[in-house]
């Protein structure tokens, strides 16, 4: 089962945990020094903020899924609209070791399906190159087709 992905790059995390607990009515799952994220079932999200730099506001969307079945089922769904994707596998972003891919809509928004295959104890140094060299939290720095914009920070 899909789980819709937000992730908002905040100036000031601890304001921005606040605020998110009030409106959601629950703590984060997971709270760090740079990041958080809610996994809320109703509605059934993933909704992650980090303050690493970059643009303040929406970074990237996407949708979680359970099994790299799914992953792949939605890759071909993807691949079948023509829709430009750039695969990572064993990405280590946002604390998670996960396969992926990503694609961008015509307004140039990154979009990241991906499976969660483990917790890693780091923000993920995949995500750290791509901030350096601008693109969306956790996108890979090679092979990206050049309509994939390159903005800043992660999941």
């Amino acid at each position: 089962m899909k789980r819709f992905h937000v992730h908002v790059v905040v100036p000031k995390l601890d304001e921005s945990v606040s605020f998110y607990t009030g409106l959601f009515g629950a703590e984060p799952t997971v709270l760090k020094d740079d990041y958080a994220k809610w996994m809320l079932e109703d509605p059934r999200v993933n909704f992650a903020i980090s303050a690493r730099g970059g643009a303040t506001g929406v970074n990237h969307l996407g949708f979680q899924v359970d099994s790299d079945e799914e992953l792949s089922s939605l890759r071909e769904q993807a691949f079948a609209a023509s829709l430009d994707v750039v695969d990572q596998l064993g990405a280590q972003c946002c604390y998670a070791s996960s396969n992926k891919y990503w694609a961008k809509d015509p307004a140039g928004v990154p979009w990241e399906t991906w499976h969660t295959l483990g917790n890693i104890p780091l923000y993920g140094a995949d995500s750290q190159t791509a901030s350096e060299q601008g693109g969306a939290c956790c996108m890979p720095t090679t092979s990206i087709p050049a309509t994939i914009p390159r903005k800043s920070s992660c999941c």
